[in-house]
């Protein structure tokens, strides 16, 4: 399938969009109760239609798409609340995929920094819900991915070969820094870098080979301050946690185009991580899915074999029961 082209009747190929949110009763309802800032944007979610997100995904000829929740994710404060928020709005999002198999998948959230809780999840989520992935958040609270608290449950991520979606949260430091700004347009960007970042200076990056991390938005600011983060990994302090060098780690990763499919951002990416680790996102129903998909063919960053691998083959690779259904 061309990039953007409506599905034929056959739907030989199949576009994935690896970002879209879906709204679970409870952690809505949670949200509301409160008076959380997010839950006016979230409202957007309520009473989330999985047919309306059908038709916009079949009007934009993509077959597939990853659910996860939005910011601020499932846990403030309270242990028991997070792991009960995480179980039903896993199960919510279960049974949309047991309804719809071939159009939808779910990345499991985990209620971190629970860490008992969390190992708890993934293996709920993995063995039990059947889930294509693990959901974190750059951070929550002050701890950020990559930590050496978060560790038990990154070596169990791990262990199970997990692909892992990293959303972006609103940040504990800088939520409310200028009026009428929300957090989610300056903040959740850096938060992005921020746990680039971790996962690279702690040197998780490099003991946990075997998870396969996706991160939001172009790699949020990383991009337009790596000149600052190759030469902080040159640094003494740096030499040997990241000895092969920043870029070399990050291109590990992957990158989503969510709210990022424009010229600016996808050149920026494109210099710093193979086509083949940028794959197709959305944010939606944020975001609509037809206007990313044109606007990052017109980005004129990327070539048609490279706009089709980043539309469908590289996330195909990245999750097994997807590329079952190709």
């Amino acid at each position: 399938m061309v990039l953007g082209s409506a599905p034929g009747a056959a739907q030989a190929a199949l576009g994935v969009d690896i970002h879209a949110h879906f709204g679970p009763p409870d952690w809505l309802s949670d949200l509301a109760a409160r008076n959380d800032p997010a839950s006016a944007t979230a409202a957007a979610l309520k009473d989330w239609p999985a047919a309306r997100m059908i038709e916009e995904m079949d009007r934009a000829g993509i077959q597939f798409s990853m659910l996860s929740l939005t910011a601020p994710g499932v846990w403030s404060g309270d242990n028991a609340q997070a792991r009960r928020l995480a179980r039903t709005s896993n199960e919510f999002a279960a049974r949309i995929v047991a309804e719809h198999p071939r159009r939808f998948g779910l990345f499991a959230v985990l209620p971190l920094p629970d860490i008992e809780g969390s190992l708890r999840e993934i293996a709920y989520g993995f063995d039990t819900l059947k889930a294509d992935g693990i959901q974190v958040f750059t951070s929550t609270g002050n701890i950020y991915i990559g930590d050496p608290r978060l560790n038990p449950v990154f070596e169990e991520l791990n262990r199970r070969n997990a692909v892992v979606f990293v959303h972006p949260t609103n940040p504990a430091c800088c939520s409310t820094l200028l009026s009428g700004i929300p957090a989610t347009v300056i903040e959740g960007q850096t938060d992005t870098t921020r746990a680039i970042a971790g996962m690279i200076f702690s040197g998780a990056s490099q003991r946990y080979p075997n998870i396969h991390m996706v991160f939001c938005h172009a790699g949020g600011t990383m991009p337009s301050v790596n000149e600052r983060l190759i030469l902080l990994a040159k640094s003494p302090r740096y030499q040997q946690v990241v000895q092969n060098g920043f870029l070399s780690e990050a291109a590990k990763f992957y990158y989503d185009t969510a709210t990022t499919s424009n010229t600016a951002a996808m050149s920026a990416i494109r210099k710093l991580i193979p086509p083949s680790h940028i794959v197709f996102g959305t944010d939606f129903p944020f975001r609509g899915i037809s206007d990313q998909l044109q606007a990052l063919r017109a980005s004129g960053v990327f070539a048609a074999a490279e706009l089709d691998a980043i539309d469908r083959s590289n996330a195909i690779g990245l999750l097994p029961r997807i590329r079952s259904l190709t």
